[in-house]
């Protein structure tokens, strides 16, 4: 379902809708995830450092605990904050993209 959303530019969060950042700033963010989240969680983000992103790992997760860890990182971890990269809702947005699985190809 989330993929029939996303294609509509849609996706959804439990109480909002979270629209896809346009095309060029979609492929900046997919490719911040992959890069920077991937040196710490692993580039397949199968877990290094950090924990694993797959869909797996974060399928029992509240969504909204997710993207205000990614916004403002967890004290006492690596973890940075990230609130100077993201908008709320691309963080938002990157959350259901992980819960998903990241693309394997770009538009």
């Amino acid at each position: 379902m989330i993929r029939r959303l996303a294609a509509l530019g849609l996706v959804l969060l439990p109480g909002a809708v979270v629209a896809e950042p346009p095309g060029e700033r979609r492929d900046e963010l997919i490719n911040l995830v992959r890069q920077d989240c991937g040196s710490c969680h692993g580039l397949t983000m199968k877990g290094g450092l950090g924990p694993p992103l797959l869909p797996a790992a974060l399928a029992d997760k509240d969504p909204e605990s997710l993207r205000l860890v990614v916004l403002n990182g967890r004290r006492g971890t690596p973890m940075p904050p990230w609130r100077d990269f993201f908008t709320e809702a691309e963080a938002g947005w990157v959350i259901e993209l992980l819960r998903e699985g990241l693309p394997d190809e770009r538009r």
